[in-house]
């Protein structure tokens, strides 16, 4: 017997397209696609890790590698996975600096969704005997108290947890 979904997939333009190849254009929030949230009352923390990241050094044009682990609570939308991965692809002949990067990222994926807290973290693999861990965090503004108090105490019980992403 099939049973029929509560998730709402009607919007979604590339899940199930077939299209897997980098998009042209280089990274852009436009490049995301979100799908309502079926649980908005309840505070859940989603983890997304692309353990494949890779873009190129603005100065030399070298390969920078990493894992990129994205971590947020949504209010009204979530982040489609396979968009999210063409998204990651964008970056691999994209020329930036690993901080402004996981900054970037950070502020596309707040543009898309508006969660109620969100972070991202780069885990840059060494170059030049140097390793680079860059992480950046937002909460939502103007929730409510209570919401924003239980938002919090998620996080707090969230970053307790051992990091499954951390290689």
């Amino acid at each position: 017997m099939t049973t029929r979904s509560q998730d709402q997939t009607r919007d979604l333009k590339v899940l199930g397209t077939g299209r897997l190849t980098s998009p042209e254009g280089g990274p852009s929030v436009a490049l995301l696609e979100a799908f309502p949230n079926c649980f908005p009352q309840r505070p859940y923390v989603i983890s997304i890790s692309f353990p494949e990241f890779t873009s190129l050094c603005p100065v030399t044009g070298q390969p920078d590698c990493g894992t990129i682990t994205v971590e947020y609570i949504p209010d009204e939308l979530c982040v489609e996975s396979k968009s999210f991965k063409l998204y990651m692809f964008a970056f691999r002949n994209h020329q930036s600096f690993m901080e402004t990067i996981t900054n970037n990222v950070l502020e596309d994926l707040r543009a898309l969704l508006n969660p109620c807290w969100c972070r991202v973290k780069g885990l840059f693999a060494p170059r030049g005997g140097t390793r680079i861990h860059v992480f950046a965090e937002a909460f939502k503004d103007g929730m409510p108290e209570e919401q924003s108090a239980l938002v919090r105490e998620t996080v707090r019980s969230w970053k307790s947890e051992p990091d499954p992403h951390r290689p």
